[in-house]
């Protein structure tokens, strides 16, 4: 490789040519486990007379089976492409990217960027505010309307292996949230065992037929930082082609707490801020397609909550904490939003 894939081949003078500034030491702190799945994530303390006190290095997972998984999902070219063709054009706040590199087989990358260390990372065990909600919001609208119907070559999220792996996922997920977390099943949703996985191929098609955008496709508060009223947004290994809502329904559905979801309208907060930047365009969008589609998307991102809940490690306190809290979250806004009668159809 001409780059370095893991954080101990780092050199100071590499560091130096990559930044286009003189690095005189570096030292690295490895973040603690469970930040570092599909990706390793670091920051590197630098020493030198010009740049950041820190950076974050992102490197590939050091397990083979992890960075296959990567490769099935083209995971690490996406990221690095969304920081060299799209970030430069948002007006979503994401790190400053410093030097991003991959090979063609898609499986080692190296990614250094601005270090967020006086942002505040968010928490979905803990939740956030209504304030910040906002903020993540009305963020996600401009960003969206940023990348409307956008020419450029990024994957869709229908895909065959997006597709497999969210009926496979599912079946293997079932199971476990059943067991683990009966009581957090509503009545209509208690049949949905041999139900969703086929209309995963049907939800998938209607949530990418145009108009569509660039979704990040992760939004959830592990992957958000705040700062006083700003947000930022990061990991964008899944950046992908899809409807809109998908990153609205992810977030509110999964991420907030009840009574925050509750606390306003937020789709229709959303829309409102989306249709102020495309009607700049010439652009329509009705209210009530972006009801219906996030509707849809709200249910396909199931599939998201019982992936992750069935395979976290769930002896671990956080792990358990996490599982009930985005299945909890995803069961119960889908029994308002009345989309269990989507896998009826």
């Amino acid at each position: 490789m001409s780059f370095p894939t893991h954080h101990e081949q780092l050199t100071n003078t590499w560091l130096s040519e990559a930044l286009g500034y003189p690095v005189e030491d570096h030292r690295v702190e490895v973040f603690g486990e469970g930040t570092s799945i599909i990706g390793m994530v670091t920051r590197v303390h630098l020493t030198s007379a010009t740049g950041p006190a820190s950076i974050i290095a992102k490197f590939p997972s050091p397990a083979a089976e992890n960075r296959a998984v990567a490769a099935t999902y083209d995971m690490y070219r996406r990221e690095i492409m969304f920081y060299r063709d799209v970030a430069p054009n948002i007006d979503l706040r994401v790190p400053q990217c410093y030097y991003a590199e991959h090979d063609e087989a898609g499986e080692y990358f190296v990614l250094l960027m601005e270090d967020l260390n006086d942002w505040t990372i968010g928490d979905q065990v803990a939740g956030c505010t209504e304030e910040q909600a906002t903020a993540l919001v009305k963020g996600l609208a401009a960003f969206h309307a940023n990348t409307w119907n956008t020419p450029l070559d990024i994957v869709s999220h229908n895909n065959p292996a997006q597709r497999d792996g969210m009926i496979g996922g599912f079946g293997v997920g079932w199971p476990v949230v059943c067991e683990q977390f009966a009581e957090l099943i509503p009545t209509k949703g208690a049949d949905l065992g041999d139900k969703v996985a086929p209309c995963v191929p049907r939800l998938l098609d209607e949530m990418t037929q145009a108009p569509v955008c660039i979704g990040h496709a992760d939004v959830r508060l592990d992957n958000v930082f705040f700062k006083g009223d700003a947000i930022a947004l990061v990991d964008w290994q899944s950046v992908c082609i899809t409807a809109p809502e998908q990153d609205l329904a992810y977030f509110v559905t999964q991420s907030l707490p009840h009574d925050v979801r509750n606390a306003q309208d937020w789709v229709a907060l959303y829309h409102q801020s989306l249709t102020e930047h495309l009607t700049s365009q010439g652009i329509e969008y009705s209210l009530e397609q972006c009801r219906a589609r996030y509707r849809v998307c709200a249910a396909y991102l199931l599939c998201y909550a019982v992936i992750i809940s069935g395979t976290l490690d769930l002896a671990n306190e956080r792990g358990m904490a996490l599982g009930r809290t985005l299945f909890g979250n995803a069961m119960q806004a889908l029994d308002e939003l009345d989309a269990f009668a989507l896998f009826d159809q």
